[in-house]
């Protein structure tokens, strides 16, 4: 990728008082629809959340489930369903089969890719537990008939647990909505159309799929420009925020290159073709999340991993329970323990334990800002070792702002200089210009009346003020050694009355409030903090000593992502937070992305995390956020799962020699309470006040 890019955003050689207007194309028009976000499913870990619409299949199973319940023995507890007629147990094996086939279907289908996984969990779980109930009760009904005898069935455990589960599984996909896509947005940066002038210098429209090396291209004010290139002709400010996340508008004239995807914010310019197609930056981007979307998780579902433990077990249990029960007593005792060893192994409260903490956490997020996409993203926070942090947004401003003003001339007061500089700059709605005046009010010190202002090209502004003229303009127009302490990385304009410095003004991105605290917060959690910044090495250097934290300047959007990437190397967990499209590689990357809610469509569709405020405050409430999720999620499964390990060998019949055996009435209402306790704890999960 183009090293020369992406390094010298901060454009330090040219004055920033070219006052072009220029049209701040701000992130705002990404109107964030975050919910219509789905995380690129990076995992390959869920699978079966890809198996239909669980909210409506929920819905259509509920009132189905909910009949059976009803024309059902209440797990062993009565003889008969609460509602009864002649023949009633046929309607019931009717519309369980129905359900069987509609509501079970996700689970056989996901059962069915465990299998082909070799690694049987959840879904084989459940499907052993819903197939093995229906069948037997089905067996029960007709032998009913044949026999006369009573055989218990399992119909209201069989519903209960697809109701259960389909209700687990859509609260969990309401909770972590759905998907887009960050190569779909990095192409929507690019217009559809270029205008091209032939030899006769006069314009035609091309598809820029068709644009060829060499071409020339124009781009109007305010539009996109449609490819890489070079400016033969013109000069312009160019908002490369989108794609570098650098804040200033940077000035391009003839000879400079540009990116496609980045906008022309003043004047027209006539541009030269140098890359199409695969090489281009914006096709680099993508290329790059589409080798990182590849990346498998790293995260251990211990949701999975339980209930792929469990499934073995009552696999394990029912088969000796089966020998050893045909053994001591008959065949129908035999079935009767297995069945319920398998019935009784189905994890109701497993299957609630992480969608119902997801649910809950995923609702206190929203509350402080914070979209997550992932479930992953809690377990692999909890465990993270390093964060990696773009500088401008996210731990600094991005805006300009006055950092320092020095008099060099002993003769003027303080308030005469600063009337002085903000007169001369009020005429200006130059970004940099309203922010000299707005601090100069701030001050309550009100700015001179120029009779004139204009513009000195390339270098800054001059302006009449009572029969003189004084010119504001950068340090290298000024182009003579003064001595002044200006703060690291800040861009320096002199004020001068007939080419004599009277006093200067620094301009630069300030740290926001809450990053020194982050840094404090993230070395308590033993996560280490590092930037990495396209900034230049000044500019990195001043604020990541100020943060006393590790840093990385100069960085490209391949640098980024070979950074993200050696600490995955190194076995490290990386959390990476960014804004721009520059970012979008390693955000997808990393093994938790985080994208700064004023950045770009593609940083959001390529994170996990999406902080709505952009404020570093917001990452603290993450980890937070993360931490106490991930630990309540580890008690939830404690506690479902540690039923299942207690009650499968009881149902198996282990302590029937001593005459006491699990009944399935009992089996089931413990297992009621242990989902009512999984409920109830999800519940109990907080955010500290702020």
């Amino acid at each position: 990728m183009k090293n020369n890019y992406s390094n010298e955003h901060s454009d330090h050689g040219h004055s920033h008082h070219e006052h072009n207007h220029h049209e701040h194309t701000s992130h705002e028009h990404h109107n964030h629809e975050h919910h219509e976000h789905e995380h690129h499913d990076h995992s390959g870990g869920h699978h079966h959340h890809h198996h239909g619409n669980f909210k409506e299949i929920f819905f259509k199973s509920l009132p189905i489930g909910l009949l059976i319940m009803l024309m059902s023995p209440l797990m062993g507890l009565t003889e008969t369903g609460l509602i009864e007629f002649p023949y009633s147990d046929i309607v019931v094996v009717i519309l369980s089969t129905i359900l069987l086939f509609y509501g079970g279907k996700p689970f056989f289908q996901g059962a069915l890719h465990e299998f082909k996984q070799k690694e049987p969990g959840m879904m084989a779980l459940v499907s052993m537990g819903v197939g093995v109930s229906y069948l037997y009760s089905v067996y029960a009904v007709i032998s009913r008939y044949v026999t006369g005898a009573h055989i218990m069935d399992f119909f209201f455990e069989f519903a209960s647990l697809i109701l259960i589960m389909l209700l687990g599984h859509w609260l969990e996909m309401k909770a972590l909505g759905n998907a887009s896509d960050a190569r779909q947005s990095l192409a929507e940066l690019l217009p559809k159309e270029a205008t091209l002038m032939d030899e006769n210098d006069e314009a035609i429209t091309k598809p820029i799929s068709e644009l060829e090396i060499g071409d020339i291209i124009r781009v109007q004010a305010g539009e996109n420009i449609p490819a890489d290139g070079v400016i033969q002709r013109g000069e312009s400010r160019v908002n490369e925020a989108l794609l570098t996340g650098e804040s200033k508008p940077v000035l391009r004239s003839q000879g400079d290159e540009v990116i496609g995807g980045s906008t022309n914010g003043s004047n027209q310019l006539l541009i030269e073709v140098t890359e199409v197609g695969e090489s281009s930056f914006i096709q680099q981007v993508q290329h790059l999340v589409t080798q990182a979307q590849g990346q498998p998780s790293r995260a251990e579902d211990m949701a999975s991993k339980i209930a792929s433990y469990l499934f073995y077990i009552a696999l394990g249990a029912a088969i000796i329970a089966f020998f050893a029960w045909l053994f001591i007593a008959d065949l129908q005792t035999a079935i009767t323990y297995t069945v319920t060893t398998l019935v009784i192994a189905c994890p109701h409260a497993l299957g609630l334990a992480i969608p119902l903490v997801v649910s809950r956490s995923t609702s206190l997020g929203a509350n402080r800002g914070l979209l997550i996409k992932d479930r992953e993203v809690y377990e692999l926070t909890s465990k993270a070792d390093y964060i990696v942090l773009d500088k401008t947004g996210t731990l600094t401003t991005g805006e300009f702002n006055v950092l320092d003003t020095e008099i060099i001339d002993g003769a003027l007061s303080n308030e005469e200089f600063l009337g002085l500089l903000a007169g001369i700059e009020s005429g200006s709605s130059h970004p940099i210009a309203q922010s000299i005046v707005s601090f100069v009010e701030s001050q309550d010190i009100k700015p001179f009346n120029f009779d004139d202002t204009s513009v000195i090209s390339g270098e800054g502004v001059k302006g009449n003020y009572q029969g003189k003229e004084y010119q504001l303009i950068s340090q290298k127009a000024f182009d003579q050694n003064l001595e002044i302490n200006s703060p690291a990385g800040a861009t320096v304009s002199i004020l001068t009355l007939d080419g004599k410095a009277l006093g200067s003004v620094a301009l630069g991105d300030e740290l926001k409030p809450s990053s020194k605290e982050l840094m404090q917060i993230l070395k308590d959690n033993n996560i280490t903090p590092i930037m990495a910044t396209g900034d230049n090495e000044s500019a990195a250097k001043e604020v990541a000593e100020e943060l006393g934290i590790e840093y990385h300047a100069n960085m490209t959007p391949q640098a980024k992502y070979d950074l993200v990437e050696s600490y995955k190397n190194d076995n490290k967990t990386v959390i990476m937070v960014g804004d721009g499209v520059n970012d979008a590689p390693s955000l997808a990357l990393a093994d938790v992305g985080v994208a700064i809610g004023a950045g770009t469509q593609v940083a959001i569709d390529s994170a996990d995390v999406i902080l709505t405020q952009s404020d570093p405050g917001d990452i603290e409430d993450f980890i937070e956020l993360s931490i106490k999720t991930h630990r309540k999620m580890n008690q939830n499964l404690a506690w479902g799962a540690g039923y299942n390990f207690f009650a499968i060998p009881l149902a198996a019949g282990i302590l029937a020699p001593i005459g006491f055996s699990l009944s399935p009435a009992v089996g089931a209402i413990l297992m009621s309470a242990s989902t009512v306790i999984v409920a109830f704890n999800a519940l109990t999960l907080n955010l500290d006040e702020k």
